[in-house]
């Protein structure tokens, strides 16, 4: 396991516990984890009997899940699988039981024959869909032993997806749960962490920036900052960190940018902005060019209202810009 923990010191960290549940709901598609133990002490399920050709087959198929999980071969690919959709630290996935089910089901998915294509493309979908409905935060093994037996037992893995995404993510789960769920000011929310994946997957440079990525920022251990500064809110009223610390009032940017943008409004930092695109002039960040800004207030779900901000429209941008990292998200879940 030596070789495991070196590889991916700051994506994926499966424990001892995680390696076998992971090998046992891989292989013992017909049980419920719970039964483990009475698997390995030969209990016949029919017959209420003790056999040892059930132990001999129970070992073996331990064995051989155990083996398939820290294949090095098998690892490697499932890490590049998660790096392909965005997930490029460990930080950014806090469900330890997505990450163990999608390696379960890429082993399961690779054990069927299903095509490299379609296994990335439903490992990653399955894997940003369990965060985004928290699908295993509570009774994680039933629904381990539920989904899968549905994938073992459909031959289109992708019918089942579609399937699932039909239920659970509809219209008005984008319409209305999510942008609920972005109305919040605990910092490792997933949702939050689905959007910074969605700026990794899509390359997007950081706000203000036009050659630094977020994806860059991440890698240096960057922190986010507030697009109403923290201490210019406190200065107008909002001393409640449920207030000024609502993700939908972060962005990753570079350190220089914070610094000098310190606690001014919104709508006086991007004059200055503006100002530097008119006379060339460096005052925040480096973006001369009218689209160029444009498009980074896209890539960092700002609304262009966010020109003449000030305090008293700071709900109205926590509204807007919950709807525009929603937008973001969901194009990246279609997408992978």
């Amino acid at each position: 396991m030596k070789w495991l923990k070196h590889y991916n010191t700051n994506i994926y960290e499966p424990s001892y516990s995680d390696l076998l549940r992971v090998a046992f709901t891989y292989k013992f598609l017909r049980g419920r984890l719970s039964n483990l133990v009475s698997l390995l002490s030969g209990r016949d399920f029919e017959t209420r009997e003790y056999k040892e050709e059930i132990i001999k087959e129970s070992f073996e198929k331990l064995y051989d899940g155990v083996h398939r999980f820290i294949n090095e071969t098998n690892f490697k690919r499932f890490i590049v699988i998660l790096k392909s959709a965005g997930v490029i630290n460990s930080k950014l996935v806090r469900s330890q039981n997505a990450l163990n089910f999608a390696y379960a089901l890429y082993l399961l998915l690779r054990e069927k024959g299903v095509k490299e294509a379609t296994i990335n493309q439903v490992v990653r979908k399955w894997l940003v869909a369990s965060i985004l409905t928290e699908r295993y935060s509570s009774s994680p093994e039933s629904m381990f032993d539920f989904d899968i037996k549905r994938f073992a037992q459909h031959d289109d893995p992708v019918a089942y997806v579609d399937k699932m995404e039909a239920g659970e993510l509809s219209e008005a789960y984008w319409d209305n749960i999510m942008p609920t769920n972005l109305d919040t000011s605990v910092t490792s929310s997933p949702y939050f962490n689905l959007y910074v994946m969605a700026q990794i997957y899509d390359k997007d440079y950081a706000f203000l920036s036009k050659s630094v990525t977020v994806q860059q920022l991440i890698e240096e251990r960057g922190d986010v900052h507030h697009v109403f500064p923290k201490k210019y809110l406190q200065n107008n009223g909002y001393n409640n960190k449920s207030q000024y610390n609502q993700i939908a009032n972060y962005v990753y940017t570079e350190q220089t940018v914070n610094l000098t943008i310190k606690a001014t409004p919104p709508s006086s930092y991007m004059q200055e902005v503006q100002h530097q695109i008119e006379d060339q002039t460096f005052r925040i960040g480096e973006i001369t060019d009218k689209q160029k800004l444009a498009e980074n207030m896209r890539m960092n779900c700002v609304p262009d209202s966010i020109n003449w901000m000030d305090d008293s429209n700071y709900q109205d941008f926590l509204n807007e810009r919950r709807e525009l990292i929603t937008e973001k998200i969901r194009t990246y879940y279609k997408s992978l």
